[in-house]
Formats: structure tokens, sequence, C-alpha cells
């Protein structure tokens, strides 16, 4: 019998994302861990917004949350269609939508995770 996968402890920079992103009102967070699965990084997160004003004010406040830490300036993807918008937070990549592209993408699906659960 295989002894149980311990998920891996957050780090302070999965953390302070999951904060922001829950401070801005995101939908349907959820953390994959991606650690020895992809050379990228250790994990993606995965959330919705309401609209693609929301989405990308997400982004936003999230890239500037980051800088505010001392993790610097960190490269955003899409912020001007706001369908979606990819921030590189370096071992975490956050991957923000609307919810139809986020279903029509699957990201969750492409990693096998399990029924989406917020974190």
């Amino acid at each position: 019998m295989k002894a149980a996968r311990k998920p891996a402890p957050q780090s302070d920079l999965l953390k302070r994302i999951l904060v922001s992103l829950d401070d801005d009102k995101a939908e349907n967070i959820v953390t994959i861990d991606l650690e020895g699965r992809s050379a990228l990084c250790d994990a993606a997160v995965v959330a919705s917004g309401r609209s693609s004003r929301h989405v990308a004010a997400m982004a936003e406040h999230l890239a500037r949350r980051l800088k505010e830490s001392g993790y610097g300036t960190r490269p955003v993807s899409g912020q001007g269609q706001g369908d979606w918008v990819l921030v590189d937070a370096g071992d975490v990549i956050v991957h923000l939508f609307r919810p139809e592209v986020r279903d029509y993408y699957d990201l969750e699906g492409m990693w096998s995770v399990g029924a989406r659960q917020k974190s």
C-alpha cells in the first residue's frame, strides 16, 4: 500500500497570493501543486472573476501587493483584455479568468486536479 503524499506546506508567496485574491473577492480559487511536475513553477493558482474588469483589477492589485511585499515587479500578461490574465510570481503562476473562459481552457483538467475546491 502506497503512503499518502502529504501536501506541501504553503510558501509565504502562495499565502500572500491567496490572501490578495480572497480580499478582491476572487471566485473558485484552486491551488495546483506542480512541484516535481513542472520546471516552470512549484504551484499554479487558478481563480475566476465576475467580469473582464474584475479579472484585470485582481491582477493589478496582486502585482502591486507582491511588489510592496518585496517580490519585485511581476510580469502580467493579458490584462488589457481581461479574459485570461496571467501573473508570473516566480515559484507560483496565477491564472485569472472570466468563468466561461476558464471552463473552455480547463487548466484543472489538464493538470488532473479533482473537483474544484476553494483553497
